[in-house]
């Protein structure tokens, strides 16, 4: 069991790691280092550009690509077999390309360690590198400072340490020295310790290393990492299922053709070998990976425009199909920058962002000298709550530089974590006075005076109470109250101390801080909410500042308390009681890495796809475990965004509703893809098995392949930048279950598919009905040509048709797409120089049409539009009968 060393006393922690004040000695180092190994993480094994490459095989729709294109090359078919090999190598190139981008998340533990640590050994104080320090070192810190292993501390002054990246938690957390008596602490609550890669931002501090390289908090979350496997997105689900699908039934229609032909005697065997092969890539949508591939990669990159940033392309569709987004607080819906928001002065509350003429110039005079905050050109630099002060001064026209240098500091007594107070002593024209700010309660006691808009009055016990009072309310709006006061000198004591200064002071004011929600952020989740999408808040923060940030965003309601969880009362249950009441919650305060994980599970166990965001260490986990993992660009760590699919380059909330639009579009548009792809495809393979069955002449395998190359590739891929069709956002997610079949797909690419096949046998009919010319030879060449004709241009035709699943195309809007429109250009203009050009006949086996032969194929494609069009209006009709029904 690992031991738990805040609850330890100083001499029992030098027991346990067997050292004392002095620190180690030089042989001690050697052989513990020998023994715990050195202070760095560990790394995972990276995938080289090969095996990345490699990895792209192994979705079955290529297998069966290769397995097909083989084939065709052993039936001399080297065309066909060229093609699909160039289209299956530029998918797994796209692949790799898009993989090869990311880094990975333990390279970047790794890289955030500390570079140097200022350790006692033998009774000096030297400087070593990081990874040479071992359990019992004695480590010195002060401000500016990366901790560079877990540290027990054992002494200091005013030590403050930023661990958000850690925890969760915005505020830097005060340490203290003191044995801890509680041992169920989470992280965020042992005051007594210091982890690995957070910063010190004040005071000073001596502690001992307790943990080292994959033994701290740090290492266990690298280590969750390293053993969590990588989910299956829906996108890879969907294609998967439906490569499985086509599969079996390409097998059953080519071995059944390949068996009728030869029951009927007609065929040689090898002919009915080509024939089946030809089945084979009419069958096949060869071009889909391709598409997918495009479609996605177009998608991220106006993604990219919209500050999303993707590292793996499949999470484009992802997040379209989300169902909860498990959001971290801090600098995600929150500004991770703590901000006054309200004031008591003057016996009035008021509201930061208001105007204040004169009402807070004393306040916010105190608030600027008892500071330590430092003004550079890069900005405001020092503890995070100092800096919010001097931010308040500067943004209510207050001259900070100015009252500074009218007011110099000539004395000063450090904040203390047990005093719980800040003072300085200043000098102006007027003489001495000190500055204080700290605990309200702490404070009071010591003043006996109270500042009114300039009157000074005794400090009664009765506006004790008012000014208690104000401060309680404040606290409960999850605001961190600080009081202020000053007191008027005759001199400067030589040792400045507190019993002499900090009493007998005068009264100023409060202010309530908060790390404030994103402005965007409340609309954001109710966007996501009207999407059907669940917002959940995940945060390192207590429960009262995690509970009132969530009802500013309309996550919860003022009532809604039962709703907020903490990670203490979450590990009280078991992960299948947890997983039946994780619906219940939407807020969780106080929690540990390993909870997020928890988190996430508990929802995918309930069918759920799971979007977690979040920019610390602490998140990698959970991000990587959830079905997208959404990083943070301007304050995420490197760990935070190698472990992502995909981040925010603006570090936006509202980005993410904008990305599950971008992802929703990109689903519905790559399944608009599938049903135009596959209805073609039906129609053709329909069209070889009757032409089979009649005993006609087939199309030949460079016909259909040149088909499915020219009407496939261009409308399927312009299918792919189809604007985004109206209410896309009020419909609620798919969920995991979904597919591209779902949703009336399935039954429009059957019947949409017969009605290709019947149209082209339609056609060949005709022309055998209504020949042109005296010979059989020249008839039947006449009627395959109008049939390679027909089944190429109702394609076309039905690429409009396939612009909506259900909307009419005269709603949708024949020429809002150029892309689209030049697509079908270009793709007609193809397939006709086949029969127009005389250099090509020969080579595609067809023969030059007349006019009115054209007709035939020009009404063919046009009644292929008009059906599908009244199948549709049925539909619709029917659909909102039956939703009107159900009302």
């Amino acid at each position: 069991m690992k031991q738990l060393f805040y609850n330890q006393s100083i001499e029992q922690v030098f027991e346990s790691v067997d050292t004392n004040q002095e620190g180690l000695t030089q042989q001690a180092v050697q052989t513990k280092r020998s023994q715990f190994g050195t202070n760095e993480l560990e790394q995972k094994r990276q995938t080289s550009l090969l095996e990345k490459f490699l990895n792209q095989f192994k979705d079955l729709m290529i297998i069966v690509l290769m397995v097909a294109a083989l084939i065709a090359a052993f039936s001399g078919e080297l065309v066909d077999a060229i093609i699909i090999m160039l289209v299956v190598i530029l998918n797994a190139l796209f692949g790799v390309f898009q993989e090869a981008k990311a880094e990975n998340a333990i390279n970047a533990l790794k890289e955030m360690s500390a570079p140097d640590a200022h350790v006692r050994r033998d009774g000096q104080v030297i400087t070593v590198k990081s990874d040479e320090l071992v359990p019992g070192d004695i480590v010195l810190l002060e401000a500016g400072d990366i901790v560079p292993a877990d540290l027990r501390l054992i002494e200091g002054a005013a030590l403050k340490i930023e661990e958000a990246a850690l925890t969760g938690e915005s505020v830097a957390t005060e340490k203290q020295f003191q044995q801890l008596a509680d041992d169920t602490l989470g992280i965020g609550d042992r005051s007594n310790m210091a982890y690995m890669n957070t910063n010190v931002t004040y005071g000073r501090a001596t502690g001992v290393v307790v943990a080292t390289g994959m033994q701290t908090e740090m290492g266990r979350i690298a280590g969750m990492l390293n053993k969590t496997a990588e989910s299956q997105t829906p996108l890879q689900a969907n294609l998967q299922q439906l490569g499985k699908m086509l599969t079996i039934l390409i097998l059953i229609i080519a071995a059944v053709v390949f068996v009728i032909g030869l029951i009927r005697g007609q065929e040689t065997l090898l002919n009915m070998l080509l024939t089946a092969i030809s089945l084979a890539v009419a069958a096949i949508p060869e071009g889909l990976p391709a598409i997918v591939t495009i479609t996605l990669a177009l998608g991220t990159q106006r993604m990219v425009k919209r500050h999303a940033l993707i590292r793996k392309l499949p999470a484009v569709e992802t997040l379209g199909s989300t169902d909860v987004i498990a959001s971290d607080k801090t600098g995600t819906l929150t500004q991770n920058k703590m901000t006054v928001e309200r004031l008591y002065t003057n016996d009035q509350v008021i509201e930061a962002t208001s105007k204040h003429d004169n009402t807070t110039e004393l306040l916010t005079k105190i608030m600027s000298l008892a500071n330590d905050t430092k003004q550079t050109p890069d900005g405001l630099q020092g503890d995070p709550t100092e800096t919010a002060l001097v931010q308040f001064a500067i943004d209510h026209n207050a001259v900070v530089d100015k009252v500074i240098a009218d007011n110099q500091r000539v004395a000063e007594i450090p904040f203390d974590s047990e005093r719980k107070l800040m003072t300085t002593i200043n000098q102006s024209s007027d003489g001495f006075f000190a500055a204080s700010k700290g605990a309200p309660d702490v404070l009071l006691e010591r003043a006996s005076k109270i500042e009114i808009n300039g009157d000074i009055q005794p400090l009664s016990d009765q506006v004790r109470q008012q000014i208690l009072a104000q401060n309680h309310e404040l606290a409960k709006q999850a605001l961190r109250v600080l009081a202020f006061a000053y007191k008027p000198l005759d001199s400067v004591p030589a040792e400045p101390t507190s019993a002499a200064i900090e009493n007998d002071m005068i009264f100023v004011g409060l202010t309530g801080m908060i790390d404030p929600e994103r402005p965007e952020a409340a609309e954001s989740v109710a966007k996501a909410h009207q999407a059907g999408i669940k917002t959940v808040m995940i945060t390192g923060d207590h429960r009262d500042t995690a509970q009132a940030i969530a009802t500013r965003l309309g996550i919860l309601t003022p009532d809604d308390e039962d709703a907020v969880i903490t990670g203490a009362q979450l590990d009280e249950q078991d992960d299948a009681t947890f997983a039946k009441n994780v619906k219940r919650y939407r807020v969780y305060a106080r929690v540990a890495p390993e909870h997020k994980v928890r988190i996430v599970k508990a929802w995918q166990k309930h069918g759920k796809v799971v979007a977690m965001t979040g920019d610390g260490v602490n998140d990698a986990p959970a991000l990587k475990t959830a079905d997208i993992g959404v990083g943070m660009g301007i304050t995420g760590t490197e760990v935070s965004k190698g472990a992502s699919e995909m981040v925010l380059a603006d570090d936006n909330f509202a980005t993410i509703v904008v990305a599950v639009e971008e992802g929703r579009k990109v689903f519905a548009n790559i399944q608009k893809s599938v049903q135009y792809l596959l209805s073609a495809n039906l129609g053709e393979v329909l069209t070889l098995f009757m032409m089979t069955l009649l005993g006609w002449q087939i199309l030949a395998p460079v016909q259909i392949l040149w088909i499915n190359l020219v009407t496939d590739t261009f409308p399927a891929i312009a299918l792919g930048v189809e604007p985004t069709e109206k209410n896309i956002m009020k419909r609620p997610p798919r969920g995991r279950k979904s597919n591209f079949l779902s949703g009336g797909v399935f039954s429009s690419i059957i019947y949409q598919g017969i009605l290709e096949g019947l149209l082209t046998l339609g056609v060949y009919a005709y022309a055998l009905w209504q020949p042109l010319h005296n010979t059989d030879a020249q008839i039947h060449a006449d009627a395959l040509t109008m049939a390679f004709a027909t089944l190429g241009l109702i394609q076309l035709f039905h690429a409009f048709n396939s612009k909506s699943i259900h909307q009419s195309l005269f709603t949708v809007g024949f020429w809002k797409n150029k892309y689209f429109n030049l697509a079908i250009l270009v793709a007609f203009l193809l397939l006709a120089m086949t029969i127009w050009l005389p250099g090509f006949n020969q080579l595609f086996h067809v023969t030059h049409l007349e006019l009115s032969q054209w007709r035939a194929v020009a009404v063919a494609g046009a009644l292929m539009i008009a059906i599908v069009e009244i199948v549709k209006l049925i539909q619709r009709k029917l659909w909102y009968q039956n939703a009107k029904n159900d009302d």
